[in-house]
């Protein structure tokens, strides 16, 4: 897929550009992002490069994940890093794709990471064909948590060892987003089980 932009009230999302580096590797000195993420520990600047470079390019290209730097749209600081991430050819057939992000230390708390994930979930739903949007975290990863629930994901349970971070398995929150949660129609209808 070409890289698009996406933008809302207060943010700008597009790829990220070789003058992100500097940013991307500083966000990633955090602990949090370190703790909750599968961002390298410690994150040096050839990760910074590798993934600014590398990675988001190549996941456009290849249609492996669509990563968006999230900046401020006054003044251009770098807010986080939010994409479509994790397809699988199965997961492309089955219009399912998971929304992964990280947000600065310093942007937190503006209601920002939220602003954007709903742009990009909308996005999804009206120009990748996208039916289903899931978000994965590790269970106690309650900031990451309140975004989802603003953005109006359904929580739907707890994946036990579904995930491996820095060496160890971790449990999983898996929660989920449809366009009807978004006032959206899917491309292809929903049969919810009958009512007992």
């Amino acid at each position: 897929m070409e890289p698009v932009t996406l933008d809302t009230d207060r943010l700008l999302l597009r790829p990220m550009e070789a003058g992100d580096v500097d940013a991307v590797l500083a966000a990633c000195q955090d602990p949090g992002i370190q703790r909750w993420t599968r961002v390298p520990s410690p994150y040096g600047r050839a990760h910074a490069e590798d993934f600014v470079l590398k990675t988001c390019p190549a996941g456009w290209r290849e249609d492996g994940q669509y990563n968006f730097g999230v900046f401020t749209r006054d003044g251009g600081a770098l807010v986080g890093s939010m994409g479509l991430v994790g397809f699988t050819p199965s997961r492309h057939a089955e219009r399912v794709a998971e929304l992964g992000y990280w947000t600065a230390p310093e942007q937190r708390r503006r209601g920002y990471t939220a602003e954007a994930a709903g742009a990009v979930v909308r996005w999804a739903f009206t120009e990748v064909g996208i039916d289903r949007v899931e978000w994965f975290a590790e269970v106690g990863n309650e900031p990451s948590r309140a975004v989802a629930l603003r953005v109006g994901f359904t929580m739907e349970g707890t994946l036990r060892s579904w995930f491996v971070n820095h060496g160890t398995r971790r449990d999983a929150w898996v929660a989920s987003l449809l366009p009807s949660d978004v006032g959206l129609r899917s491309r292809l209808p929903y049969l919810p089980p009958p009512s007992r």
